[in-house]
This record gives structure tokens, C-alpha cells and sequence, in this order.
């Protein structure tokens, strides 16, 4: 063996390049549910989800009331109680209020068993002096829904969206950055493509489940902010 051949023997093997992170799926033919679709929150993301040409169906526990939200927001959303929305869909976005949270996850476990699940639920309370964060037993929400759903792939995202903004179809772009946790990167990627759809919105890797709490929390202060100067704030993460 000559000395190059040594040489290149002892070469360590090259490293692929590293992933470009905006290198984001296509997640245009996915299915979306919206749980809790026919409140404020899970309306607007609807709306927007699918004016950006996503399939979207949304839940409630009457499946009359869904449809009835259905039929109002138009482009072709669908409406049907929470169980059969859960089962047709890829991807479930949980808006539900937190004090039905738990409730509804635990009566859900079988249908969104192996689905890619979103929880953007904020833990708050609100007394004289308004808003505040609450910290569930888990930790979080999206630690909450990890606990009560092991057979699928929780991730945390949407929790700062106004709802005002996304349901106002005079706005054709809202400038705002989604962050994104959760323990899969190719789940975390998915959730990223899904808010980039929206006209406006960037999905941001924000960290593991464990992360959530803090992002769940943060509504408190823009609820504050929106209060004081009378704004439908959201939040931009810069040099990235």
C-alpha cells in the first residue's frame, strides 16, 4: 500500500452538509383538522388554512354546529363532530378551551392514535388585574396532550395568533412568526410548512416539548400589550 493509499484510508469519513433548515415538505395535500374549529381561534386558523388551498375539516362535539361554521367560512372546509374529524385527518390542530383540555384529548386517545397532533391551547387565568399563565400539573399544554396521547406526535405551535386577525377577511397577510416545538424534527418541519402557507407567517423551530410552557405563557403579555395600545400584536424573531 503506497503512503496516499494510507493517507486516504485514514481520511474520516466526509459529512453530509447540513440540512437547510427552510428546506421545509410540501404539506399541501395533507389533511387538517381543527378541533374546537367552530371558537375564534380555531376558525381563523381554519380560514387561513384553507384560503391558503389546504383541505381542512373542523370538529366540535355537535356535529350540526361545525357544519354550520363549515358553510360560513367557505373554501371548502367541511364540519363533523370531533371524533370523525380527528379520524380523516393527517394533521389535528388542538384549539379547545384549557378548561375542556384534558377532557377532550382523553376522550380522543383511540381516534388520534398515529396522527401528527398540533396543541396551540393557552393555560390562563384572568382576575381583576388580567391576564395570567397557569402551569398544568405536566408542565404545559402540549405536555399535558403528550401524556394523554402516547400513540401520537404532539407538537406545540399557533399560540400567538390573533383571532381577530385571522378571521378578518379584509387582511390578506398577518406578519407574524409561528413558533414551532416538538420532539421529531420531520413532525416540527411539517407544523413549520403549514403555518409558512399562510400569507405572512413563518414557522420557527422553537425547541422541545419542554420548551412550551414559557410559549403557552407569553399569550398573558400580549394579551397586556394588545390592551394598552389597543393592537393585535404578534411576534417576529429576528436575524433568522
Amino acid at each position: 500500500m503506497t503512503s496516499t493509499d494510507t493517507d486516504s484510508a485514514q481520511q474520516p469519513p466526509k459529512k453530509a452538509p447540513a440540512k437547510d433548515p427552510w428546506d421545509l415538505p410540501d404539506v399541501s395535500g395533507l389533511v387538517v383538522g381543527v378541533l374546537g374549529g367552530t371558537g375564534p381561534q380555531g376558525k381563523g386558523l381554519a380560514y387561513r388554512l384553507a384560503k391558503a388551498g389546504q383541505k381542512v375539516i373542523i370538529g366540535s362535539r355537535a356535529a350540526e354546529r361545525a357544519q354550520a361554521a363549515a358553510e360560513e367560512l367557505g373554501h371548502g372546509i367541511e364540519g363533523a363532530d370531533n371524533a370523525e374529524t380527528a379520524r380523516r385527518s393527517d394533521v389535528v390542530i388542538i384549539a379547545v378551551p384549557w378548561d375542556g383540555h384534558g377532557k377532550t384529548l382523553e376522550s380522543l386517545r383511540e381516534e388520534l392514535a398515529g396522527k401528527l397532533v398540533v396543541d396551540c391551547v393557552n393555560p390562563l387565568g384572568f382576575d381583576k388585574q388580567g391576564a395570567y399563565a397557569l402551569k398544568p400539573e405536566e408542565g404545559s399544554a402540549a405536555q399535558q396532550a403528550a401524556a394523554l396521547l402516547p400513540d401520537s406526535r404532539v407538537t406545540a405551535a399557533f399560540h400567538h395568533l390573533s383571532a381577530v386577525l385571522l378571521q378578518d377577511p379584509e387582511i390578506e397577510e398577518i406578519d407574524t412568526d409561528v413558533m414551532v416545538l416538538g420532539e421529531g424534527r420531520a413532525d416540527v418541519e411539517i407544523v413549520q410548512a403549514l403555518a409558512g402557507r399562510i400569507p405572512g407567517m413563518r414557522g420557527i423551530f422553537a425547541g422541545r416539548l419542554r420548551n412550551a410552557h414559557q410559549v403557552e405563557s407569553l399569550v398573558a403579555n400580549l394579551i397586556s400589550v394588545n390592551r394598552r395600545y389597543k393592537a393585535h400584536a404578534g411576534l417576529r424573531v429576528t436575524d433568522v
